[in-house]
């Protein structure tokens, strides 16, 4: 059975935070895999300290290289500030590890047998209030007149997955909408110097572009997410180097209008009417 957090606790800690909410560019940065911070209530989940710091609890690196990009774009960014161990928020509500029982090779004890009530309740703590903060930006955005958002959610993988070399140094994942994704893959790849997966080591069709899908693709506007391998983002200086290097690339991209596959926005269909 689920085991309930005790009255009086539930807002000792920040499910979410959202820094540079009027950064006048047009893009939206997303963090879903921010934090590895398990809520002392949930007691680490069973799991050991050294378990917390591994890639199964968050994803290493990409909130630095998040900020760098957030400054050097001056876009907002939203971030979650809970491990993914407690809730995935890049998760559909009823994706079978919205609550991972099981992380690559390690079980979840405090996640197993989870009751209904139990899940509402970590849904309402973290899931719920991370995309209530996205939805409430991006209306504050569009009364205060801002161009409608381009969404870039940074994460982070592992370079070896259940024994699996994973090649690339970088993944750039995106669904039927490639207007981002498309020149962002060419700049990267222009350079000569990076192996660039093209939906890997994940794909829409693996239930990761969850944020993305509600966020962005539903309301036809652009967006892309980046994998960074997690080895070459270790230092404070790669995470700058990784974000310097996106928010280049992406500012070339913007300064064009976005072509390739894309969807129809509101204001699109607005104006079509």
């Amino acid at each position: 059975m689920g085991r309930s957090i005790p009255q009086g606790t539930q807002q000792e800690w920040i499910p979410v935070r959202v820094s540079n909410p009027d950064g006048r560019g047009p893009f939206v940065i997303l963090c879903d895999h921010a934090s590895n911070h398990v809520p002392e209530d949930f007691g680490m989940l069973g799991l050991q300290p050294q378990d917390l710091q591994r890639h199964i609890a968050w994803d290493p690196g990409a909130l630095g290289v998040s900020k760098v990009m957030s400054q050097a774009l001056d876009a907002p960014l939203v971030e979650s500030c809970v491990s993914r161990l407690v809730i995935d928020c890049n998760r559909a509500l009823d994706a079978p590890d919205l609550i991972p029982s099981l992380s690559e090779t390690t079980t979840i004890p405090a996640n197993l047998d989870l009751d209904g009530a139990a899940r509402q309740q970590r849904i309402a703590l973290s899931h719920m209030p991370y995309h209530a903060a996205i939805e409430k930006l991006a209306q504050e955005r569009a009364s205060g007149g801002y161009d409608e958002p381009v969404y870039v959610a940074v994460h982070s993988y592992t370079p070896v997955y259940r024994g699996v070399e994973r090649p690339w140094h970088i993944g750039i994942i995106h669904d039927d909408d490639d207007r981002v994704a498309a020149p962002l893959i060419s700049g990267l790849q222009s350079s000569g110097e990076f192996e660039v997966g093209i939906n890997e080591p994940y794909s829409p069709a693996d239930r990761v572009y969850y944020t993305l899908e509600r966020h962005a693709s539903a309301a036809g506007l652009p967006s892309v997410m980046i994998e960074i391998r997690n080895d070459l983002i270790t230092t404070l200086q790669d995470e700058r180097k990784w974000g310097e290097l996106l928010a280049h690339l992406l500012k070339n991209i913007i300064q064009n209008p976005l072509t390739g596959t894309g969807g129809t926005s509101k204001k699109e269909t607005a104006n079509r009417n």
